[in-house]
């Protein structure tokens, strides 16, 4: 077990002249306040942050971190408050510990809400300051290996928990030894039967993988030193869990896995590195598409490394990583190797730029109040394959696996991807939905007419992408709301010979609103256009002669029909104040159903919206309405035409093309860049699906245009 002297022994030898009497008083204090409590195991309770402080040390962290390490559960499972740990160790420390603690006696409907706002505290505390993280996972790293002592139920919640979060947590900080362990204890808890399997295989096979490996690094060595390269060449073995995930996610089998040769060459230069790839792929034939250079384009985690695959010897793959001594160090700590606490830095440096995703995991955060939705995010952020590609000046984008120019755009700016209408990818212009690939050149066509649709949530990948699009979305909606409830009420109150607007623009509204509980007017009209605020209710509290009766109204006669010209039909319901949903903008031949408010109004969407899709809209509102194929009536939809070149005459060859199928022009945007590419934006009214088919078949038989596309909303 650690002891205090082994940590004030290890400490002042990677940080001299720390202070190590306050170690000594955490270390008395954390064992007053713990004492008489026991661990599962029955172990003293003191055991635990002492081996949590002697991970820290092991981490290389500052003398204050392994100081919040010793305290890092007195505030959670003691009486100690955190003024009491201000007054006996500073500000500095006790944020420290209150920011690994978790949220202690809030009321939560569920076990998800607490973890999710656990969760969430601790990203807030490491945005402010890293050093909590660093507690957490040792904390977390701790507990998993003392995990065979609490009740097996348990231990596999804490096990999914740690291959959710915390190894994700450390793979993004670098810290592979770390994550590898997390993974290799979380499949032990989680899968029993196929860890000791995995063990027992992987013992019995060692022997001869061994001798095939020194012969490969034998070869190596030998070619090396004819070279003049000092290198030290060590074989390299797959922990469990990566074994395990590739047997179970590929479907291969033990033996096409673990017979993989793996090897890392480690040298004393960046020049080395180079030149070892060179002696490496002239003793062997390197595999295509097997080579990835790490060193000039670091990942987002500080890794570097130069990656190539070879047929060695025996025919069979070989991997091989080639570092610098101080990459590998990088790679095997991660951040505890470039340590942002051990000085403070006022220029940026790399350790700066590879914590974007901390800050944009924060940015996300606080747009998603749902728990269950902020943990999915989480997951799917924490971390998935990344794809670097390049701006137009040189500078680096690391985006999730599948992004399209879309994300892209929004690692630019917000602005730029709200306005992004495509993009040009190496030079040749691409559509929203084109898959980025690794080193592509990316530069982003925009215009002020365009923005954000549904449409682009199935496009976007990244997390950052998305939440603003939603953001946008639901700023957007509650404007369209506003509008519809505004229209609903002067409709309403046209019935009672009574002006709606003189009725809103009153101060008589203001305290309306706040009466029912709304900020202001505007919020209460959205609540109308909503459908949960009734408007004959808001129009008596606003009418100046008291309490209004709705007017009678005729009965319909049982073949009465909506007013032909709305275009469409709706079963058993009549007067409907009918429009169509700007979301997915249907036209005759979608397939469509309405979403009904209380206030009688009716949107028009396609089936296949997002808005339906997600379940967005409450179902229960949701009707069967059909096209009105007896009363014909023209829709505007937008359409982007994507041109490999342009030239005279194209444009009145488009604008021809789509006349000849009788298409009307309302509105025309062109956008050609510098070197004669670009997007031309229309929108054209046409009766139905079957008609902007012809015309977009129509534009794809124009020489010199690459792509015609429907754009859902307007």
């Amino acid at each position: 077990m650690t002891e205090l002297s082994t940590l004030i022994e290890a400490i002042p030898k990677y940080q001299p002249g720390a202070d190590l009497d306050v170690l000594t008083r955490a270390y008395r204090f954390s064992a007053s306040s713990h004492d008489g409590q026991q661990r599962a195991s029955g172990e003293p309770y003191l055991s635990h942050p002492l081996q949590v402080a002697g991970l820290l040390v092991d981490f290389k962290m500052d003398v204050t971190t392994v100081t919040a390490g010793l305290l890092h559960d007195v505030l959670e499972d003691t009486a100690v408050t955190k003024d009491d740990l201000v007054r006996e160790f500073g500000q500095e420390i006790a944020e420290l510990v209150d920011g690994v603690t978790k949220l202690g006696k809030l009321a939560f409907s569920s076990r998800e809400e607490r973890q999710a706002e656990n969760f969430r505290k601790m990203l807030v505390a490491m945005a402010r300051d890293l050093r909590v993280l660093m507690i957490k996972l040792a904390d977390r790293l701790h507990n998993m290996r003392t995990l065979d002592y609490l009740p097996s139920d348990r231990g596999r919640k804490i096990a999914q928990e740690t291959l959710d979060i915390y190894a994700p947590l450390a793979h993004r900080l670098g810290m592979a030894k770390v994550k590898a362990e997390l993974e290799d204890l979380a499949l032990r808890a989680l899968e029993p039967q196929a860890y000791v399997d995995l063990q027992k295989r992987v013992a019995k096979r060692r022997l001869e993988r061994e001798a095939d490996i020194n012969q490969v690094i034998a070869i190596m060595e030998r070619k090396l030193s004819e070279v003049g390269i000092e290198a030290q060449i060590r074989g390299r073995p797959k922990h469990f869990y990566s074994i395990w995930k590739k047997m179970h996610e590929q479907g291969r089998e033990f033996d096409e896995i673990y017979d993989l040769t793996a090897v890392r060459i480690i040298t004393g230069s960046v020049r080395d590195c180079y030149g070892t790839v060179g002696v490496v792929h002239s003793l062997w034939k390197p595999v295509p598409g097997r080579f990835k250079d790490f060193i000039a384009m670091p990942k987002v985690n500080m890794y570097q490394s130069l990656h190539t695959t070879v047929i060695g010897p025996k025919g069979d793959p070989v991997e091989t990583q080639i570092r610098t001594w101080e990459m590998h160090r990088i790679a095997e700590e991660g951040i505890a190797a470039h340590w942002l606490y051990k000085e403070k830095k006022s220029s940026k440096d790399k350790l700066d730029e590879s914590l974007i995703w901390l800050r944009q995991l924060l940015e996300t955060q606080q747009d998603l109040k749902d728990p269950r939705e902020f943990l999915d995010t989480v997951r799917v952020d924490l971390f998935p394959d990344e794809v670097y590609v390049f701006t137009p000046k040189g500078d680096v984008k690391a985006l999730p696996e599948g992004a399209t120019p879309i994300d892209f755009a929004y690692t630019v700016h917000t602005k730029v991807g709200e306005h992004c209408v495509g993009a040009k990818v190496n030079g040749k212009l691409v559509p929203l939905r084109y898959t980025l690939r690794q080193g592509d050149i990316v530069e982003i066509v925009t215009s002020p007419n365009q923005h954000p649709s549904r449409d682009w949530l199935q496009i976007a990948k990244s997390t950052r992408a998305r939440s603003k699009i939603n953001q946008w979305l639901k700023i957007e909606e509650r404007e369209q709301s506003i509008d519809l409830g505004r229209e609903m009420f002067d409709r309403e109150a046209r019935k009672y010979r009574l002006s709606g607007p003189g009725l809103l623009d009153g101060d008589e509204a203001k305290k309306v609103a706040a009466d029912m509980g709304f900020a202001n007017v505007d919020d209460l009209l959205a609540s109308v256009g909503y459908g949960k605020t009734s408007v004959h209710h808001l129009l008596n509290r606003l009418a100046p002669g008291g309490l209004l009766e709705a007017p009678e109204r005729p009965k319909a006669p049982a073949a009465t029909r909506p007013r032909a010209d709305e275009g469409v039909r709706i079963r058993g319901v009549d007067d409907l104040l009918i429009r169509f949903a700007k979301c997915c903008n249907p036209l005759p031949g979608d397939q469509i159903v309405g979403f009904i408010t209380r206030g009688r109004g009716l949107t028009v969407h396609s089936r296949d919206c997002l808005a339906v899709a997600k379940s967005v809209l409450d179902r229960e509102r949701l009707i069967n309405v059909e096209w009105d194929v007896e009363a014909p009536t023209s829709r505007p939809v937008r359409i982007a035409v994507y041109i490999g070149r342009d030239r005279p005459g194209l444009l009145s060859e488009i604008t021809g093309a789509i006349s000849a199928k009788n298409g009307n022009i309302t509105k025309a945007e062109v956008t050609v860049t510098d070197d004669r590419k670009g997007i031309n934006n229309f929108v054209v009214e046409v009766a139905d699906l079957a008609q902007l088919q012809g015309i977009m078949s129509a534009i794809r038989s124009v020489r010199d245009v690459i792509n015609v596309e429907r754009v859902r909303g307007l």
